[in-house]
Parts: structure tokens; C-alpha cells; sequence
């Protein structure tokens, strides 16, 4: 496709090429020209290209092995050799540890696997450091809830770059078609500007076809009935691979030579996806099914051909046969290379034509619900579950019965149903108890020490845990030793606290053991454990904060998305306390815009994004504090339940009903006292104070505040990173205390916590009480209006027009316009320079 009006863009990525360090995202819809621009871009630096295909399941790390076949060494060799993705990750990393590395890029990143996005978001977060450049293109114009969006919201804001690729004008539509028989105001009318349409309409023997499907269409038709075969089998494949000079090649030159067909690398194909689409679209649903089967054959007999390609085909052939020959392979690829959502997806089509071939159906049933499970997918884990307990009891086998009751029980948990969790857990241990001491009774004692940890039953926990461990090292099981270790190291942690030095070191030497013996689950659950247990017990928010981004760094590379959600909340949680509010919406969003709507995972995120809304006066936390507690009280766990309490008393309090928040805080207060919880008892216990005045247990800096020693209570939340909960302590103190602490309410951007806490300093005679932030003029300044305003901040985070038309519930077509009268106002061109002038007016 020729490069019309991409000069500048061209000129923009040759200067991010000499910067380095920096993520280049080119966005656009279909037909743009993104491919076109990064072919010129390639042909003037050395580039590795990795492209992502639209296949039913992505290839597991597609983009990556394409890269790595370009680079060689040890990354290619990891790849081959199936390895885990971190160490992939490290692989790619060193390769591009270079004075002058590669331009990485990645095509199509809408069609990217998610162990794909894992990595690219990992290197996104460490491109600063190096001296490569990533360059990603992908459309902009998928829905709100692709996961692409997400793994975008994750690269930090400082390294990210944008490429602007607009429409082409009418004066470059009038010049390209000067000389045709054709109106160019009628191209431009019927292809909007589309450099891709308005090519094939310039380039077609009857332009004036209202649509490009039509123009594709119409040159196959005038194919000889053997080209058009090829062709279609192209449309099929995607790519056509052809070598030599025998028939085939001769009907490739057919197919070119009528515009057809592209060379592309490695064969002939589309020259664009839309054409590519609109063939494979208009075939009759018994030829497209013949021709994936002619794919499958084809394919089968290339050597080192992607599994994932052969199961894709098999599928849409509707051939059980060849969908179970070559789903099993591609399915358990995926796995060993962490991509746990795309086994998944392989073993659900399994599923459908009676399983792995070679193996029981139940079998089949347990190791799809493994791969549901790391990969979050909690429901479908479940119902597999169930399936296979009926199907282990049809073939009398007790062990294998129990083992999943166990799962069943595990499950559970996640799903938010701790009664159930329980039910399942007392159910594993009596069917396997009747039968011989082994593994399976080993992890059923084990999770029950779980089930007591995650309640705060510590004693219990630490008993049942050492018994499983006991067990599990008599008859040789290293998998459930490692388990319950985690489990007793956790219980010890949380009962002994921070002081004992060796406790959040035992659960990373517990990680330390899983990742070496192989066990991902278990790896994570030690490293999330250290996390959330330090948040807890609250005394280090800067430990606590490290030790997250430490469970995150290993447990998103593998796809082990159940605990990255829930991590992504509670580090939410952890950013809302350090004052950081902005980055907890976005990680409460994140968090949020996985597919798993409930359960554990999901209420740390809706805390995080309730606290911050409460505290701005936005009306919607009042809805995300009552889905907190609905999921909290369902999972009826003092660390939810009393994490809950603590941010819906302070909400009412803030908000004008001290008497609703002394009924919140009550009801979490005698949780807390019953299972003996020091600092969920003086937390609740400090909301209760300041709504009544009446006596608390309270014990710490808690304790120093209630009784009036409010510098105490300052100084130790302050060397605990406690930003917002010392904001308490210094609005009981003098005015230069309490100037400080509506600063970092204004600072957070609280609005309704610092106009509660000046009403507040009025009762008690405070004097000198500064005003709060005056409504910023930059807008104003610049000639903006309000709406104009926010569209401009969030075209500063990096937002497309579809994610900024979700956020503000406008049209996208709306959005467009708000962006060109910004960029109008402003007196620039991209969005990339539209972005400086944010952060210079103080809106970025």
C-alpha cells in the first residue's frame, strides 16, 4: 500500500529510534496503513518483527518465537526448548541488553495471547533501563473490554510514546485519483479516507463498488477455477508458503498478477487483513469447513509447524478426529509455556469431541479444570470438577473422588462461598481417609490448614499443616510438603507479625522451593501470601508495596490471572493508603476488567476504588462500597470483612452519618475481637472513636491518638508509609498539623475528606485553617471547556477514543470531534504532542 501522508509519523519513529528506551504504540483502525509504516520504518533501521495472528486460540508467545527466530542465541533456544515465560522474559532481555539493540516490533497486537501481553508489559516497565525501542501496533478500535486495553493501562505513562495515524485528506484522495474516470470526491465519500480502500477502489477495474469486499470479490471472480481454489486456501491459511516452479507456482503468479494476492514473508497472502477476511467471509460454511481441513493436511506435513495453527484449522474443520490429534498437542504447549487461557481454551474444544485422545474423560476433565483454574476461570474450573467427581465415582475410584472434592473446596473459596469451601474440604478428607495414607489425603489435610489460615483460625492451621507436611514427606510427595509449608509459614507470619524477622522470609523460601520443583501455583501462593499478610498486619506499607510487585512480577508472565487480579486490587489498596489515587483507580480498573466478576479476587479492587471515590465525593462509591461488603460478608473472612468495615465507616463519617458509621464499625468490630486481630481491632476500633467518642480497645499508635498523644501516632504511621491513615493523627494536632494534613487530602485529590476535616477543625477553634486547592484556570487558559478538559487528561494517560468514550459514556464518534477541537485549541498535530501540552498545563 503506498505511503501517502505518513511522512511526519515516518519522521517522528526515526527520532524515537535514535532516544531508545522508549514503547512506540501505533494505533489505527483496519486499512489504515500501520503494516505499510512499519515496513518503511524496518527497511531503514535492523528490526525483529513478531506478529500475532487471528486465530480462534493464539499461538502461546506467537509474537515472541517469531522474534526469537530473528535473533537467535539463547532466546531462540528457550523458546524451542518450551521453557517457562520468565525465562523467556530473561532471555529477551539480555538479547537486548545491547549499546545498540534491535527496533523490536509487534504487528496486530488486538490478536495477541495473553502470555504475549504478559511479557510486553514486563518489558514496557523495564524499556527505560535498556536502549531498545518497542514499537507495537494494534487497532484501536476494539471493545472497551479487550484485554489488550488492560496490558496498555499497565506500561508506565513516562516511557510511552503514540504515532498518530489519521485519515488521508481530500486534497491527497483529489491527487491520487487525478486522471482516473472516477470523482475523487465520490472515493473519498465511499472510503472515508481509508488508504486501503481508497487503494483497491483507485486500483479496481469498477471503482465505483460500494464496498471492498465487493473489490476483492469481484478480481477472484475472474480467476480460472483453480487459482480461485488457491486462493481461498490462502484466505483459509492466512499465509501461503510455495516453493518451486511446479503448478501451484504458476497459479500464485495468476493470483498476483490479478491483485489478488501479495508476496508476503515466507509465501503469498492478503494484502490486508479486510481483503483476507471478506474472502474467507463469503464462503458457502461446507466449502470454509473442507478448506481448514485441507489446511490441517497441509500443514501437518511442515516440519515445526505451531501446534496452535494445526488446532485452529482442526477446529474449524468440525473434524473430531483431527481437532483430538493435534488440540492435545497444541493444548499442552500452551501450558508449558504458561499460557494457561490458551490450554484452556484447546481443552474446552477437547472437551466438546470426548476429550485428549488416549486418555479417560475424566482425566481429560481434571487437567481442563487445572488450566481454568491459574487461568482465573473459576465457574468453568468448577462444573469440570463436578463432572469429574461423577465420573471418578462411575469407575470406583476413591482417590481420584477426593482429589477433586479437594479442588472443589479450593474453588470455592475463590468463588466466594467459604460454607461450601468447607463442606468440600470435610467431604475430601472422610472419602480419602477411608482409604490408604497417600498424596491425595496429604492435600486434603493441607487445605484445610488453608481454609483455617485464610479465617484467622491460626492454631488449627499451623496443626493440620504440619500433619499434611508430615504425611506428605512419609509417602514421597514434595508437591504437598511444599503446600502445607506455605500454609504454616503464613499462620506463623500472621501470628507472631513482622518482628519475627524470619517469618516473610520462610514464605519467599517456600517460593523459592515451588518455582524449582515446578509448582507455578504454589510459587505465586507464597509470594501473594507474603504480600497480603504484610498489608494485614500494617506496619511496613513500603514492604508491603515491594512484596506485591514481587508476587505480580512472577505470577503475570504466567498467565496465573486469578492471583493477578487479586493482586492488582490489593496493590490498589496499598497506593490508596500511601496517597497514591490515581494509580488505585487505575489498578481497580484493571483489576475489574477481568472476566472473573466475583469472588475473593475482586473485592480488594472494589475497596480501592470505593475508598478513593468516597474520599473525592464521587457517587458512585457508595455502589462499589455495597459490592465490597455484599462479597465480603458472603466470604464472611475477617480480612475482608474488616477491610470492608474500616472504608465503609470512615465513608459514612466523612459523609455526614456518624451514627451509620458507628453501626459499620460495630459490625466489624466484634469480628475482629473474637478472633483476637490487634490491628483490625484498633483500625475499626479508631472509626468508632471519631464517630462516638466513645472507649475503644485500641492498642499502637491507635491507642496514642485516642488518648491525645496525636505526634506519637503521626510519627509511627508515618514511618509505616501510612500516608492517609496518619492524616488522622495530625487533624487532632496543632494548625501546622493540620494544615499538613489537608494537604495530603488535597494532594490525593480528597475533596470530600479534606471539606469534612476543615468542618471539622471549625468545631474545635482551629484558626488559620488554609482554603482549599482554587479550581484550576489551565483549562480556561487554553480555551477549553470542561469536557474538552477531561477528554485532554485522558489523552494524556495514553487512552484511545474507544476507552475514552467507555470512561465518559460518549459516543466514540463524539469523542473524535472533542480531540480535533483540543488539538485545534492547542495548536498541534498528534496526540503525542498533545500530551506534552497536558502536562505543561497541568492536566497530564
Amino acid at each position: 500500500m503506498p505511503l501517502w501522508e505518513r511522512a511526519e509519523a515516518l519522521a517522528e519513529l526515526d527520532e524515537l529510534s535514535r532516544a531508545g528506551g522508549r514503547v512506540v504504540l501505533v494505533a489505527g483502525e483496519a486499512g489504515i496503513g500501520k503494516t505499510s509504516l512499519i515496513r518503511a520504518f524496518a527497511a531503514k533501521h535492523p528490526t525483529w518483527l513478531g506478529v500475532c495472528d487471528p486465530l480462534v486460540t493464539p499461538r502461546a508467545l506467537g509474537p515472541l518465537h517469531d522474534i526469537g527466530r530473528q535473533a537467535g542465541g539463547a532466546l531462540a533456544s528457550t523458546l524451542g526448548a518450551q521453557e517457562p515465560p520468565g525465562r523467556v522474559f530473561a532471555a529477551l532481555l539480555d538479547a537486548l541488553a545491547k549499546p545498540r539493540p534491535p527496533i523490536v516490533v509487534v504487528e496486530d497486537l488486538h490478536w495477541a495471547d495473553a502470555a504475549s501481553l504478559d511479557l510486553l508489559v514486563l518489558l514496557a516497565r523495564r524499556i527505560d533501563r535498556l536502549r531498545a525501542l518497542l514499537v507495537l501496533t494494534y487497532r484501536d478500535d476494539e471493545a472497551p473490554d479487550h484485554p489488550l486495553h488492560a496490558a496498555l493501562a499497565a506500561f508506565p505513562r513516562d516511557v510511552v510514546r503514540r504515532v498518530s495515524l489519521p485519515r488521508l485528506s481530500r486534497d491527497c484522495v483529489a491527487e491520487q485519483a487525478a486522471g482516473r474516470d472516477i470523482d475523487p470526491a465520490t472515493v473519498y465519500a465511499l472510503t472515508g479516507g481509508n488508504p486501503l480502500l481508497v487503494t483497491e477502489m483507485l486500483g479496481s477495474a469498477d471503482p465505483t463498488a460500494g464496498a471492498v469486499g465487493d473489490l476483492i470479490l469481484a478480481r477472484l471472480r475472474r480467476l480460472p477455477p483453480e487459482a480461485r481454489d488457491l486462493a481461498e486456501l490462502a484466505a483459509v491459511l492466512q499465509r501461503l508458503d510455495v516453493s518451486g516452479d511446479g503448478p501451484e507456482a504458476a497459479l500464485v503468479d495468476r493470483c498476483v498478477a490479478e491483485g489478488v494476492l501479495v508476496a508476503v514473508e515466507g509465501g503469498v497472502g492478503f494484502r490486508h487483513e479486510l481483503l483476507r477476511r471478506s474472502v474467507e467471509d463469503a464462503l458457502p460454511p461446507g466449502r470454509r469447513r473442507a478448506l481448514h481441513l485441507r489446511a490441517v493436511r497441509r500443514l501437518a506435513r511442515v516440519e515445526g509447524v505451531d501446534p496452535a495453527r494445526l488446532a485452529h484449522h482442526a477446529g474449524l474443520s468440525e473434524d473430531p478426529k483431527s481437532l483430538r490429534l493435534y488440540g492435545g498437542k497444541a493444548a499442552e504447549t500452551a501450558a508449558a509455556q504458561g499460557a494457561h487461557r490458551e490450554a484452556a481454551a484447546h481443552y474446552r474444544a477437547l472437551l466438546a469431541v470426548g476429550g485428549i485422545a488416549g486418555r479417560p474423560f475424566a482425566e481429560s476433565l481434571e487437567v481442563f479444570a487445572f488450566q481454568a483454574y491459574l487461568a482465573g476461570q473459576f465457574g468453568e474450573a468448577m462444573a469440570a470438577r463436578r463432572r469429574a467427581v461423577a465420573e471418578r465415582r462411575g469407575r470406583g475410584e476413591p482417590e481420584r473422588v477426593g482429589e477433586n472434592e479437594r479442588w472443589i473446596s479450593r474453588l470455592a473459596w475463590w468463588m466466594g462461598d467459604p460454607a461450601q469451601a468447607r463442606l468440600a474440604a470435610e467431604a475430601a478428607v472422610s472419602t480419602l481417609e477411608a482409604a490408604a495414607p497417600g498424596r491425595e489425603l496429604a492435600m486434603a489435610y493441607s487445605n484445610r490448614a488453608q481454609l483455617h489460615m485464610l479465617a484467622h483460625e491460626l492454631g488449627p492451621a499451623i496443626d493440620l499443616g504440619t500433619r499434611a507436611a508430615d504425611l506428605a514427606e512419609r509417602v514421597g510427595d514434595p508437591e504437598t510438603a511444599v503446600n502445607a509449608g506455605i500454609n504454616v509459614a503464613t499462620a506463623r507470619l500472621l501470628r507472631e507479625g513482622p518482628d519475627d524477622g524470619d517469618a516473610p522470609a520462610e514464605l519467599v523460601r517456600r517460593h523459592r522451593r515451588a518455582a524449582a520443583l515446578g509448582f507455578p501455583d504454589d510459587a505465586a501462593r507464597a509470594l501473594v501470601n507474603r504480600a497480603t499478610s504484610l498489608m494485614w498486619l500494617g506496619d511496613d506499607m513500603p514492604a508491603t508495596a515491594a512484596a506485591i510487585e514481587d508476587a505480580l512480577a512472577y505470577a503475570a508472565p504466567r498467565d496465573l490471572d486469578g492471583y493477578v487480579q487479586y493482586l492488582l486490587g490489593v496493590r490498589g489498596c496499598v497506593r490508596a493508603e500511601r496517597g497514591d489515587w490515581d494509580g488505585a483507580l487505575r489498578d481497580a480498573a484493571e483489576a475489574l476488567a477481568y472476566p472473573n466478576p466475583d469472588g475473593v479476587a475482586v473485592v480488594p479492587a472494589y475497596l480501592a476504588r470505593g475508598r478513593v471515590l468516597s474520599g473525592r465525593g464521587d457517587p458512585g462509591a457508595e455502589g462499589a462500597l455495597d459490592r465490597a461488603l455484599e462479597l465480603a460478608l458472603g466470604i464472611a473472612e475477617l480480612q475482608r470483612v474488616g477491610a470492608v468495615t474500616i472504608v465503609r465507616a470512615e465513608h459514612f463519617l466523612i459523609n455526614g452519618a456518624p451514627d451509620r458509621a458507628a453501626d459499620e464499625a460495630r459490625r466489624g468490630l466484634a469480628l475482629a475481637v473474637s478472633r483476637k486481630h490487634p490491628r483490625y481491632t484498633s483500625e475499626i476500633g479508631l472509626r468508632l472513636w471519631l464517630a462516638t467518642g466513645e472507649p475503644v480497645p485500641v492498642v499502637g499508635a491507635f491507642a496514642d491518638l485516642v488518648q491525645g498523644d496525636w505526634r506519637s501516632a503521626a510519627q509511627m504511621w508515618g514511618r509505616a508509609g501510612r500516608t492517609m491513615t496518619r492524616v488522622h493523627a495530625l487533624a487532632a494536632g496543632d494548625a501546622a498539623a493540620a494544615g499538613e494534613a489537608l494537604a495530603t487530602l488535597d494532594a490525593a485529590g480528597a475533596r470530600r475528606g479534606a471539606e469534612w476535616l476543615r468542618g471539622r477543625l471549625r468545631q474545635r477553634g482551629v484558626t488559620g485553617v488554609p482554603r482549599g486547592p482554587r479550581p484550576a484556570t489551565a483549562a480556561n487558559a487554553a480555551g477549553l471547556t470542561g469536557r474538552q478538559a477531561e477528554v485532554l487528561r485522558l489523552v494524556a494517560e495514553g487512552r484511545s477514543n474507544a476507552e475514552i468514550a467507555a470512561r465518559l459514556a460518549l459516543s466514540e464518534k463524539t469523542v473524535q470531534h472533542h480531540v480535533s477541537a483540543v488539538l485545534a485549541k492547542l495548536e498541534v498535530t498528534t496526540r503525542t504532542q498533545a500530551a506534552v501540552a497536558a502536562r505543561r498545563l497541568g492536566l497530564g
